[in-house]
């Protein structure tokens, strides 16, 4: 103990009352720090501070200064913001939050401030600091109180006036949130027309009333705190009801946030309410600032804002997923067969979208040109896919994804996994059609189409030097593998993005606009304007998974090599497409050559790490989206390996039914 006692020393010599603002901010900086240590000891942490309240009561010229230092503080320092807003966001906006969080992440702060929030963190920066904050028992707090404001003030405390100021900030707060539009038409109307919000500031008052009037009596202050619980309860329940408005009408990221923020200032209002009406004031304020502590280290995190309030977003996406891949799962033998028949139809056009690719390789464009007119293609073509009512196996797995998790919250029983393990073999084995339906047709028919090409114009559609080209980019042995699972990335964010935009689009409400404003309906006409608004209802989420793929698709390697990344894209449907044209450019001859037999090898994988990669990133974000915990995965890949070994033709060709 000898070295705390000889850093004790020097803080205590340090200690001047009328120096700058700074410097006796640095001075509470430094004592902390010393009352911390290394970090790694509560209780050492809590003997320093009976060492210091030991060395100060020794010396009461001490005591003398930093009772002065104390009165000091307080009178400069606004400790309203600290009770009521640490911990909040300073604006209403989700983004803008994040730019402040990544702000105090990036640039110091200054000990010269009046704001309590500013010098909270710079002074109590540690998680540490919650636990030895909370481990100090009564009598080192009732010692620390008496050590700093000896003479007991008559009637409230400076504390209750700086909890009660807390209060009426934070029902401020609140009642501007609940009356905000955004809010308020979303929410039910029972809600509306119970007026939780109204009488808020009321019943504040009357506890101010309460706890200020010399002639109160426990009686009446008891029944004052009941009627502020209650009416923050009531209105708790009128803004959750803005949640079953989301549920039908999409979701709003920035009103989430707003939400939880109304809800979080609730829960501090009753907080602090709770504080106020403790008999042991020193105590509750140390839990209190432990918890403050607390709320100052998640208030730094910018993963759990954005984790926390786009959940909700994240089970809306995969809600609109799900409905959008219960299609995609075969379940009888009918199914299977039409979906062989629309994979079919999703590789034939796919083959005259791999030769649009190599003519566009043709005009030798610049990195971004090629890069735009190639995503370019690649949209029209899913698009038309789209339109079309076929299919391109890889756009599956992410929508069938959050439709495979949602059976998962229905696992309470053997019957159930049963279940469910059927639904594995239904999805696995509609993505091996898809996949077969789109490389058994997109192959020979790019090779015939080439061989057609080459026998008008009487040379190859493409070059041997592009041939050669498609062959050893589709080297097993080379970077392809990764390159397709970076492929499977990309397909799944086109889902969030897909996801994202049919949101918004309910979210606005514009398959309403569209099918009932007047300047629309007077150019379309009534009828044409509804056809419209279903239409994009239907398609739209399509239109952007679509199109933002091939963007993607196509931009992607562009950007990439810009920043020299080196990263590729390599679509199953495509390579296969690629390597109809490199055999018809390079003869039957090709069969002899090993590079050609790699690429055919490698072709089945990239199918593989694109539906996998895509699959894996769906079903995790679904799982998290519906809140899927607690499930015994054990017995479900038993069941799973069971049902392989009993029977593997059912992961690839459905059963036959019984006549």
């Amino acid at each position: 103990m000898k070295r705390p006692t000889q850093d004790l020393a020097g803080l205590l010599a340090a200690l001047d009352p009328h120096a700058g603002l700074g410097q006796r901010h640095v001075w509470l900086i430094d004592l902390l720090d010393w009352v911390r240590g290394t970090r790694d000891s509560v209780p050492g942490s809590t003997s320093r501070v009976q060492l210091f309240l030991e060395a100060v009561e020794a010396r009461p010229d001490v005591q003398r200064q930093l009772q002065t230092w104390w009165a000091t503080l307080v009178e400069s320092v606004d400790i309203t913001t600290l009770l009521a807003d640490f911990g909040f966001a300073k604006d209403t906006a989700l983004l803008s939050e994040a730019a402040e969080r990544l702000r105090n992440k990036l640039l110091p702060h200054s000990p010269e401030t009046i704001d309590a929030s500013e010098l909270f963190v710079l002074a109590l920066p540690s998680a540490f600091d919650a636990k030895w904050l909370g481990a100090l028992d009564e009598a080192t707090l009732n010692r620390l109180v008496a050590l700093l404001t000896p003479q007991s003030p008559q009637g409230a405390s400076r504390w209750q006036h700086a909890l009660l100021d807390a209060i009426t900030y934070c029902a401020g707060q609140i009642l501007s949130t609940g009356f905000a539009p955004g809010l308020r038409l979303r929410m039910s109307e029972s809600a509306r027309d119970a007026q939780p919000f109204h009488a808020l500031i009321r019943d504040v008052e009357s506890l101010r009333v309460e706890v200020l009037h010399a002639l109160r009596t426990p009686d009446r202050l008891q029944e004052a705190a009941r009627r502020l619980r209650e009416r923050l309860e009531a209105c708790r329940a009128a803004a959750a009801t803005v949640y079953t408005h989301f549920e039908d009408n999409g979701i709003s990221v920035d009103l989430v946030f707003r939400l939880r923020q109304l809800r979080a200032r609730i829960l501090r209002v009753r907080e602090l309410l709770d504080y106020l009406l403790s008999p042991q004031p020193a105590v509750t304020a140390a839990r209190l600032l432990a918890h403050l502590v607390e709320v100052g280290q998640e208030r730094r995190s910018l993963r759990a804002l954005l984790a926390s309030n786009s959940s909700l977003l994240a089970a809306k996406v995969a809600e609109r997923s799900a409905e959008t891949g219960e299609h995609y799962i075969t379940r009888t033998a009918v199914e299977y067969r039409s979906m062989v028949k629309k994979a079919a139809g999703g590789g034939a056009v796919m083959a005259f979208t791999t030769l649009a690719k190599f003519a566009l390789y043709a005009m030798a464009l610049s990195a971004f040109w090629g890069g735009f007119w190639a995503g370019a293609n690649y949209a029209l073509s899913f698009v038309l896919v789209q339109l079309l009512h076929f299919t391109v196996a890889t756009k599956q797995p992410a929508m069938t994804a959050p439709a495979m998790a949602a059976k998962l919250k229905e696992l309470a029983s053997g019957e159930a996994i049963e279940s469910f393990v059927d639904e594995v073999t239904h999805l696995v084995r509609s993505q091996v059609a898809a996949v077969l339906g789109n490389v058994l047709v997109v192959y020979p028919l790019v090779l015939g189409l080439a061989l057609l090409i080459a026998w008008a114009k009487g040379s190859p559609a493409i070059s041997t030097k592009e041939a050669g080209h498609v062959l050893e980019s589709l080297h097993l042995l080379g970077p392809s593998l990764l390159f397709a699972a970076f492929t499977g990335v990309l397909l799944f964010a086109s889902s969030i993005i897909a996801g994202w935009t049919e949101n918004w689009f309910v979210l606005h409400r514009l398959d309403s606009a569209v099918r009932y404003n007047p300047r629309i309906t007077a150019r379309l006409g009534k009828e044409r304007a509804a056809r419209w608004a279903h239409f994009l209802r239907e398609n739209l989420s399509g239109f952007a998974a679509n199109i933002s793929l091939g963007f993607m698709l196509g931009l992607v390697p562009a950007f990439a090599g810009f920043f020299g990344l080196g990263l590729d894209v390599r679509h199953v449907t495509l390579s296969s497409g690629q390597l109809g044209a490199a055999t018809a450019a390079l003869g039957w001859d090709v069969i002899h050559q090993s590079a050609f037999w790699w690429a055919v090898a490698t072709i089945p994988l990239l199918g593989a790490l694109n539906v996998g990669v895509s699959f894996y990133m769906a079903f995790r974000l679904a799982l998290r989206a519906h809140n899927v915990s607690g499930v015994d995965r054990s017995r479900i890949y038993a069941a799973m390996r069971h049902r392989l070994l009993k029977a593997p033709l059912s992961f690839f060709v459905p059963e036959r039914q019984a006549a």
